[in-house]
């Protein structure tokens, strides 16, 4: 039996579904291979920016929507983060990987909104995989829409009113190896939306949404506007916050072109920062790139940094002098 390792961004709607397109591409190349698929999700955090290497313990071993490793048990590779190459010398691996001769299994494009929109084009043009799966075409657009941040309105992705948005709020929280192991066969052989009306999905989801009204009024309490209100600034550092939700700033101040949002958990201090789609305002500046300059990463339109538990006071200072910069 042939073990393959899928190493994805762990609580991240895209990496589990980045995880089903892959595994339906693995078994597309190779149909009558007897295989085991083990699935590890993959998290970004203060000391935890890459793949541990002995992750990778597979006969083959893939990274899906995350940084790059120059491992050599690494047999494929996925990513659309412009933040994938943390040093040159990892750009410069993957290149020389991705120009070897034989099969290339080596694929990077910073322009795709979402990793498994890559995958699936990818598996598409180069291996001949079709569209017969018919949940592919509906798991692929939900995807792409939720990571590039495509939704009609900043009020969709807040209230969170479709069943997949709900399934995206239940993986960012419960996404671990456990989880991926038995959602990805599921959607593999089920309709996303119907996993996603699934009772135990919709149970797990319901103190989500509670905390989720709660984390608005938090918002509404820490807000501060930055230069004239172009820049939304929170400070939630004097909070313990375990739902931190995508957009509300956005919904709440729709004519601010970025916000900077500082958040605590019991384990880390993170800084989310995003550029808002709705606002009518040209975005100016690279998020990813300033990310990268504290740690982080991301792509131009939103990006993190993940700071340890005890450095709140340097996540202030960081969050702050983003928010100037953004602000100009």
């Amino acid at each position: 039996m042939r073990k393959v390792v899928v190493a994805t961004h762990g609580h991240c709607f895209d990496g589990l579904c980045s995880a089903v397109m892959f595994t339906r591409l693995y078994r597309h190349l190779n149909p009558a291979a007897d295989v085991v698929f083990e699935y590890r999700g993959m998290g970004y955090g203060p000391g935890s920016n890459g793949v541990d290497p002995a992750v990778l313990s597979g006969e083959d071993n893939a990274i899906l929507d995350f940084r790059f490793s120059t491992s050599p048990k690494l047999t494929w590779y996925f990513d659309h983060h412009v933040s994938a190459f943390p040093a040159p010398e990892d750009r410069a691996t993957y290149e020389a990987r991705a120009a070897a001769t034989g099969p290339r299994h080596m694929f990077h494009d910073g322009k795709y909104g979402s990793c498994t929109k890559l995958i699936a084009d990818v598996g598409r043009e180069r291996f001949g995989l079709g569209a017969e799966d018919p949940h592919t075409s509906t798991l692929v657009r939900w995807a792409d829409m939720i990571d590039s941040a495509s939704f009609p309105s900043a009020q969709m992705a807040v209230e969170r009113a479709e069943p997949v948005l709900q399934l995206m709020t239940v993986v960012e929280h419960h996404g671990d190896d456990p989880f991926l192991e038995k959602m990805v066969p599921r959607l593999l052989s089920e309709e996303i939306e119907s996993v996603a009306k699934d009772p135990a999905i919709q149970a797990a989801y319901a103190p989500l949404a509670a905390q989720n009204e709660s984390f608005v009024e938090m918002v509404k309490k820490h807000v501060r506007l930055v230069g004239g209100g172009r820049v939304v600034l929170v400070d939630l550092g004097s909070e313990t916050v375990d739902v931190a939700t995508k957009f509300v700033t956005y919904a709440l101040w729709p004519t601010s072109a970025y916000s900077v949002v500082l958040s605590r958990s019991k384990s880390k201090v993170k800084i989310s920062i995003g550029y808002n789609p709705w606002s009518n305002v040209e975005r100016t500046h690279d998020i990813a790139r300033i990310c990268e300059r504290h740690g982080g990463g991301g792509h131009p339109v939103v990006g993190a940094i993940s700071l340890q538990g005890e450095e709140l006071d340097r996540g202030r200072q960081i969050a702050e002098s983003i928010a100037e910069e953004l602000s100009t």
